[in-house]
């Protein structure tokens, strides 16, 4: 488990973009029993969150249409939440960073890590943009 202010400017990162951090399974329940668009991130501590993932989400958002809801676990630190979000992601296997798409809490679109690491944060941005353009 990573120390809370070491994973704080990265949770940052989301919240301040509208992102709502989940702690725990019955917050993540919740959160995916929303009617409409539920766009989840799994944040991680690793380069490829901070180069590619959360840039990728973010900028994600600047298109038209958008998920209805934007929530965030984080990978190491909330395992209960991670855990929670990785049931519903099935059948992925667990992959941090990850981002997810659900629309009335099925799952429609997902980025595992081999489809963030080593890619640049406007390609994901241009992959969830196609996601929220289908599905949103």
């Amino acid at each position: 488990m990573y120390p809370e202010e070491m994973v704080k400017p990265m949770r940052t990162e989301l919240s301040d973009a509208g992102f709502q951090d989940l702690y725990n399974a019955s917050e993540v329940e919740n959160a995916l029993k929303a009617d409409g668009t539920t766009l989840v991130v799994i944040n991680s501590v690793c380069g490829c969150a901070a180069r590619n993932a959360r840039p990728g989400a973010k900028m994600s958002l600047e298109g038209e249409k958008k998920p209805d809801h934007l929530v965030t676990v984080f990978a190491g630190v909330d395992k209960e939440a991670v855990d929670a979000a990785r049931q519903h992601m099935f059948p992925f296997p667990p992959s941090s960073p990850s981002i997810a798409l659900f629309k009335n809490g099925e799952l429609v679109h997902m980025l595992e890590r081999h489809h963030i690491e080593g890619r640049p944060a406007e390609m994901i941005a241009e992959n969830l943009k196609d996601a929220f353009a289908e599905f949103c």
